[in-house]
């Protein structure tokens, strides 16, 4: 089956500004007619299904989730594409709405769920390797030993997912000490420390789920490349995470002291939902801040209570020192292109593109309009976030019948837009014609990143289609180029596109054997699939 990747995203954004409400009377009666309530929610919230069920039998309201990352949640409630189909949303955070006045004046009532902060997770040998058991550690200690080479850590890409967002905002933060919420000139004065703690990433994703799927794998040696020191995500998923038994050896989870950023899962009604929904919510969210299920979400999420006087889940450590958030729109697109263009370590993606004689017509029409969408001329608040970034070499690899000649771009990390407008125009002079050399095309696009040998970049394989491969290697052959790798080669990820008449079967087995994850844009939604698949990039 297909993954839907709902990147939970820069939902981006944590402390909610709701405001808190006490708990309700025990005695007081939550009952009412049987509601659907409809929330565009982030894809975490999925654990919480066992406790919707009970709360379904004692509220009536029945949740029924549409799971999207929040940056593409905050551009569906911003331009109304939320009102009538949702009635409510329930993203880690709703402060990036908040500073958006479109956005904003969309928001009803607000009640928070349950908090979880967003911290760094090592193997307990490596955190006593360096002298971090039991110790105090700052976010500058952490970004000193990255920047050394000391460790190596996974996080998920901050403009698609709220935990990686979460980071760079802590560890910007808390290194320029100045205890004011981060501006421009703020962000510039962190940018070399901070580019040193991005030097000890290895893994990047799109999605928090997928991010720790991959740790595991890497970890336990089901997949090639050298083991991760370190895992960036949700309090609540590394304690699940040491849980369920999955590692060699447990995570200890380093609570930086000069503070945490931490998410709190705000339940918010949207303003035009109906009377109906909003009654619902309102049990709902009584019910979920009774004290009895404040433990219950504790015990099987390892989430904290947002609530006074509820015991902690087991095992978790007092009060911690909240960092101050970003306050405006334009202070976080500062940060994040900032991000983008200068602090994350680059990356090198070869663009496999099917330009078969199938491709003719409306089909090449839409691969190029949509891949022409990273070039800079998507100005939507999604589209801005995944163009391609300063230093990043782009490669496009046409393919037919057999494999075309390679293109490759590097976007000017001192003037980006001529280098994008040139990729935009080898973009436009695709011409179609020709069988389907899926296979060879693959594996051509793998020696092309094999002969670069550049290990300072993320690597990865964008494959679009839309039919089945006719000519050369087959999927088996494939299969036997991938093992004749070895176990030492660089792991290059394919993320499949889903085009046309594209073999779903064959696509998927590209996608799980090279430890990628496939996008479905046979709806007609190609600009998306390529959007999303920036965040694991």
């Amino acid at each position: 089956m297909i993954r839907r990747i709902a990147a939970t995203a820069l939902s981006v954004v944590l402390l909610a500004g709701c405001t808190a409400s006490p708990a309700p009377a025990a005695d007081e009666d939550l009952s009412g007619p049987a509601t659907t309530l409809r929330v565009l929610a982030g894809s975490e919230l999925a654990d919480l299904q066992p406790v919707l069920d009970q709360a379904a039998k004692a509220t009536g309201v029945t949740v029924t989730f549409d799971y999207t990352g929040s940056l593409e949640g905050a551009e569906t409630i911003a331009t109304g594409k939320a009102d009538g189909k949702y009635d409510a949303v329930w993203f880690s955070s709703t402060r990036y709405l908040e500073t958006d006045p479109a956005a904003k004046s969309r928001l009803g009532t607000s009640a928070r769920t349950m908090s979880s902060p967003v911290v760094l997770g090592l193997r307990a040998s490596t955190a006593a390797r360096l002298g971090w058991t039991g110790t105090n550690v700052t976010w500058s200690d952490v970004a000193a030993a990255a920047g050394r080479g000391d460790f190596s850590f996974a996080m998920t890409d901050p403009t698609t997912s709220n935990t990686g967002f979460s980071a760079l905002v802590a560890v910007a933060s808390a290194i320029d000490g100045s205890g004011r919420a981060l501006d421009a000139a703020a962000i510039e004065k962190v940018a070399v420390p901070v580019t040193g703690f991005f030097k000890a990433q290895q893994l990047t994703a799109g999605s928090s789920a997928w991010l720790t799927d991959a740790f595991v794998r890497r970890n336990t040696g089901a997949d090639p490349g050298p083991a991760l020191d370190g895992l960036i995500n949700y309090e609540a998923s590394l304690v699940a995470l040491n849980r369920s038994g999955q590692l060699p050896e447990q995570l200890t989870l380093i609570y930086p002291t000069d503070g945490v950023v931490t998410a709190d899962y705000p339940l918010t009604v949207l303003a035009n939902a109906s009377e109906p929904a909003r009654d619902a919510h309102r049990r709902l969210t009584a019910y979920l801040r009774t004290p009895a299920v404040q433990q219950q979400i504790g015990a099987q999420t390892a989430r904290r209570p947002a609530i006074p006087d509820v015991a902690l889940p087991e095992g978790l450590p007092g009060s911690l020192v909240e960092l101050p958030f970003p306050e405006t729109q334009l202070s976080m697109k500062a940060l994040l292109t900032a991000y983008n263009d200068r602090l994350r370590r680059p990356s090198r993606t070869v663009y496999v593109l099917d330009v078969s004689g199938s491709m003719e017509g409306d089909r090449i029409s839409t691969l190029k309009t949509a891949l022409s969408g990273l070039t800079g001329v998507n100005t939507s608040l999604t589209g801005e976030f995944c163009r391609f970034r300063s230093r990043e070499d782009v490669v496009l690899l046409p393919f037919s019948r057999t494999p075309q000649t390679a293109q490759t771009y590097t976007v000017d990390s001192q003037n980006a837009q001529p280098s994008r407008d040139a990729i935009r125009d080898a973009i436009g002079a695709l011409a179609v014609g020709g069988d389907t050399a899926v296979y060879d095309s693959l594996i051509a696009a793998y020696a092309g990143l094999d002969a670069a040998q550049d290990k300072d970049r993320f690597v990865s394989i964008v494959l679009m289609t839309d039919g089945e491969s006719n000519q050369g290697r087959d999927l088996a052959a494939f299969t036997e180029f991938l093992a004749a790798r070895g176990a030492g080669a660089t792991p290059v990820p394919v993320f499949p596109i889903l085009f046309g008449e594209a073999a779903e079967a064959e696509m998927r087995e590209i996608a799980t054997a090279t430890r990628g994850e496939t996008w479905d844009a046979r709806g007609g939604d190609l600009t998306r699939a390529f959007c999303q698949i920036r965040g694991y990039q």
